[in-house]
C-alpha cells in the first residue's frame, strides 16, 4: 500500500514538472519572440533613421554655398587683359585633342586686339600670366573662344536651363579686381528679342571687368556668361547662356 502511495505522489510531482517545465518553455518562446520583433522593430527604426539621414545629408548638400562654389570655381577663372582693355575668362570642358586648355570671354573684351588683326592675349593670375590666342568669335552673341597651352581644369557647363529664383554666383575681375565674387539670384529668362539671342537676367551686382565671367549655379556649373549691367539702373546684370557658347563653338 505504501509502495502505491509513494508511487502516486511521484507521478503527480512529476506531472507537475513537466507541466511547470512545459509553462516555462512556452514563456522563454514567447519572450523569444517578443525580442525578436523588438529587435525587428529597432532594426527598422534604424533603417527608418538612416534613410532621414541621408535625406538631410542630400538637402545640406544640396543647399546652396557660395564660399563652396568659388573655393571650385577660382582655381579656373583669370582676370584677361587684350591690349589696353581687361575682363574675365574662364576654362570650360575637357581639354582639346592638342592639349592645353578651351576657355570663354565676351567678344567686346578681345574686340580691339582681334580688329587690330593680333590673335594674342593675356591670362593673369596673381602674379603668374599665360599667353592665350583667340580661336573664334561671334560679335552677335558677344562671345569668344581662347585656347592657351597651359593645362587648369575646365569648369562644367549646366545641362538644365536657368529658372527664375534659382541662387547663382557670378565670378570676374570688376574694375581688374581679380577673384572677385557676387552673389545674386536669376532674375528672369529672356527669349530672344533682335536676334541677338536669349539673355539670363541676375541681380548679382558687377561692373567692368566682369565681362566674359562665369555665372556658376549651386551645383558649381556654368549657367552663363557674364557680359552687360544695364547703364542708369541696380540690380540687372544680363548673360550670354552657356548652352548659347557651347553650341556655337561645339564646346563643352
Amino acid at each position: 500500500m505504501v509502495t502505491l502511495v509513494l508511487a502516486v505522489i511521484l507521478a503527480l510531482v512529476a506531472g507537475l514538472q513537466a507541466y511547470q517545465i512545459h509553462r516555462l518553455d512556452d514563456r522563454l518562446a514567447a519572450t523569444d519572440r517578443r525580442l525578436a520583433e523588438a529587435q525587428g522593430a529597432a532594426a527598422g527604426r534604424l533603417d527608418g533613421l538612416e534613410e532621414r539621414a541621408g535625406v538631410l545629408e542630400k538637402q545640406a548638400g544640396a543647399a546652396f554655398n557660395p564660399e563652396a562654389v568659388a573655393s571650385a570655381v577660382l582655381p579656373s577663372v583669370f582676370r584677361v587683359r587684350a591690349g589696353q582693355f581687361t575682363g574675365t575668362a574662364f576654362a570650360i570642358g575637357k581639354a582639346p585633342s592638342g592639349g592645353g586648355t578651351t576657355l570663354l570671354t565676351n567678344f567686346h573684351v578681345v574686340e580691339a586686339v582681334f580688329t587690330a588683326g593680333d590673335r594674342k592675349v593675356f591670362l593673369e593670375r596673381t602674379d603668374q600670366r599665360f599667353e592665350a590666342t583667340i580661336v573664334e568669335v561671334d560679335k552677335d552673341k558677344d562671345l569668344a573662344h581662347l585656347r592657351t597651352t597651359a593645362k587648369f581644369t575646365g569648369l562644367v557647363a549646366a545641362r538644365s536651363p536657368v529658372k527664375s529664383g534659382q541662387q547663382i554666383v557670378v565670378v570676374g575681375a570688376p574694375l581688374g579686381l581679380q577673384d572677385s565674387v557676387t552673389t545674386g539670384v536669376v532674375s528672369a529668362f529672356r527669349k530672344d528679342e533682335g536676334g541677338s539671342g536669349p539673355v539670363i537676367q541676375f541681380d548679382a551686382p558687377i561692373n567692368p571687368g566682369n565681362s566674359g565671367g562665369p555665372v556658376i549655379n549651386g551645383s558649381k556649373e556654368v549657367v552663363g556668361i557674364a557680359t552687360a549691367k544695364a547703364r542708369d539702373a541696380e540690380g540687372i546684370g544680363l548673360a550670354v547662356p552657356i548652352k548659347t557658347a557651347c553650341d556655337r563653338f561645339k564646346l563643352c
